[in-house]
């Protein structure tokens, strides 16, 4: 990662940076194009400054200290032809605005993340960008306006008008199509379509065992692969790799060709999903993007609808009918990593009798004492640490060797400049989103402030009673505890880039001295970064990629130890 000297100073400037935000510079003209589809248009118009012009600057938006400059505001009703200013009063991210950008030649671009208006059950009316097949990525979302990239001189003490015209249109995304092994199957759900005052659908991608047509008398146990939005079931690949595909470098990994490690990997999935020693079962990934992100967390929400429930008793009957499962909970299991993670263990939680086993790496914060690096009870804010002299920011991302990237005021100033009202479709937005209560003007009750970062205990409080998961746990255990009994596994690197690991310090504190006994698995990868999965033989870049592989074989020991009495064991087994 590069530095520039300026790019932390919205940092040291966050608790005075009202009074900062004004000085003269340069501005943008940002024009809708005449021939724009619609009449008019609601979202947020982005500006875009990058340094570099190897790619489009959308594609080097990022939360890091090292990214592209963005500045965002909000339009209502913009018509094709009309205009909105970004000016020195807007407020920006990494630069706290454009008085900050040092003078030079950059390369802007512009975007407008459109919304629709949606009138909810509970009456009130708000506007959120749809869910329209990118997975809640604004760089992609089909409909999105956006402007051709240009190279501009931009000068922070001048006063000149650089004028850019939104005249291009993000295409419409195709819906993949049924394959021998990759099925899809996609229903209404009366519950959500309820709560949100329209049709909302949820897809699925069934990956299908071998011989599935010709054994219509076999029916399957159910894995759900639960995660951020899937275009398509991936990791799965029929076709051998290329080993002439050009190389393409993973920044994550610091590995050169990793895209050669991906395809093979998938290869070798289905050459194993075709062998004898694999299980005849089902394994689905779930589309149930919405207009906050790109999943709802699996559970049901003030804000995002009831996601848990339409999952559970709408989408999960309709896959077992559609492609012949078990139709019962004892052979349905649930896992995934990161966000997935955390959906496994909170629909294992939420829904103890609906599903058999829940296998939960690098969770997304499961006890809220330790949100990350916050301790949402008893700590006043969420971006400093302070003492009675001095205050230190409190980091939101490291490496292995505990170097950071970004800090928690980082990561949220750049959501607010995506979209307020907790609508920038990112990390900590989904968070409030999901766990806060719906607010007097129908967007979700922040948890904190987004500029200051002080905490708001009641709105904590709610997230403690409803989406705490150690929590409801430990307040819960008397009648949890024999459904739960052997279905919890716990996995995380104890050097998680996102601090995850120290939340599961606590739960397992609690797991450890629970009566009755969890009968489960908390396990560490020592110095494994996120989202470490269990695997200790080999690296994260390598193991991420064997989530099926390696669960499918506990999920088979924890059929073989919890099925019931007479339940089907064999139409399932063929060879």
């Amino acid at each position: 990662m590069g530095i520039r000297a300026w790019a932390g100073r919205g940092l040291l400037l966050a608790g005075v940076c009202a009074t900062s935000l004004g000085a003269q510079a340069d501005s943008f003209e940002l024009t809708l194009g005449k021939q724009a589809p619609q009449a008019a248009y609601d979202g947020r118009l982005i500006l875009i400054l990058a340094a570099q012009g190897d790619k489009e600057p959308r594609d080097q938006v990022s939360a890091d200290f090292d990214a592209a400059q963005i500045l965002g505001i909000n339009v209502d009703g913009m018509a094709p032809g009309a205009s909105a200013r970004i000016g020195d009063d807007v407020l920006g991210f990494p630069a706290l605005n454009l008085s900050e950008v040092p003078k030079g030649d950059y390369y802007v671009q512009a975007v407008l993340h459109k919304y629709d208006t949606y009138t909810l059950a509970n009456g009130k009316t708000v506007k959120l960008p749809a869910a329209r097949g990118a997975g809640q990525n604004w760089r992609k979302e089909p409909g999105n306006l956006y402007s051709e990239p240009r190279k501009v001189s931009f000068d922070p003490a001048g006063k000149a008008t650089i004028p850019v015209v939104l005249d291009q249109v993000n295409p419409a995304i195709e819906e993949p199509k049924d394959t021998e092994f990759v099925r899809h199957i996609k229903i209404r759900s009366e519950k959500l379509s309820e709560f949100w005052g329209t049709d909302v659908f949820l897809r699925a991608h069934v990956l299908v065992p071998k011989d599935f047509d010709k054994h219509p008398e076999a029916r399957y146990p159910l894995a759900i692969f639960h995660g951020h939005f899937p275009a398509d079931f991936g990791g799965f690949s029929t076709d051998k790799p290329d080993p002439n595909a050009e190389c393409v470098y993973s920044k994550r990994f610091d590995l050169d060709c990793y895209n050669r490690i991906e395809a093979q990997e998938a290869y070798d999935f289905y050459q194993y999903w075709v062998s004898d020693d694999a299980p005849r079962m089902l394994i689905v990934e779930i589309d149930h993007s919405n207009p906050y992100y790109d999943d709802s967390y699996a559970v049901n929400s003030a804000n995002l609808g009831p996601y848990g429930d339409a999952i559970t008793f709408e989408l999960v009957p309709a896959i077992e009918k559609a492609f012949r499962g078990l139709g019962e909970g004892w052979a349905r299991f649930v896992y995934g990593g990161s966000t997935g993670g955390w959906e496994a263990l909170g629909v294992q939680v939420k829904y103890p009798d609906e599903y058999n086993g829940a296998f939960a790496a690098c969770p997304d914060p499961i006890d809220f004492r330790q949100f990350m690096t916050v301790n949402l009870y008893e700590d006043d804010n969420a971006y400093y640490r302070e003492g009675p002299f001095a205050r230190i920011p409190r980091p939101s991302h490291r490496n292995y060797l505990g170097h950071i990237s970004r800090y928690m005021e980082m990561e949220n100033r750049w959501e607010l400049v995506l979209g307020d009202n907790t609508r920038s479709g990112q990390q900590w937005d989904v968070w409030q989103a999901v766990f806060s209560p719906n607010g007097d003007d129908g967007y979700p009750k922040p948890i904190w402030d987004k500029r200051t970062g002080e905490i708001d205990r009641e709105v904590a409080e709610y997230w403690r009673q409803n989406y705490d998961l150690r929590y409801i746990m430990e307040r819960d255990w008397a009648t949890l505890g024999p459904k739960l009994q052997g279905k919890i596994h716990i996995y995380t690197g104890d050097m998680d880039n996102y601090y995850l690991n120290n939340a599961v310090y606590l739960t397992e504190e609690f797991l450890q001295r629970a009566d009755p006994p969890y009968e489960g698995v908390v396990d560490y990868g020592d110095r494994a970064e996120h989202c470490w999965n269990g695997d200790h033989d080999n690296p994260n870049a390598v193991s991420r990629l064997r989530y099926n592989t390696f669960y499918v074989p506990r999920i088979l020991e924890r059929i073989e130890a919890a099925a019931p009495q007479g339940a089907d064991l064999t139409s399932w087994r063929y060879q």
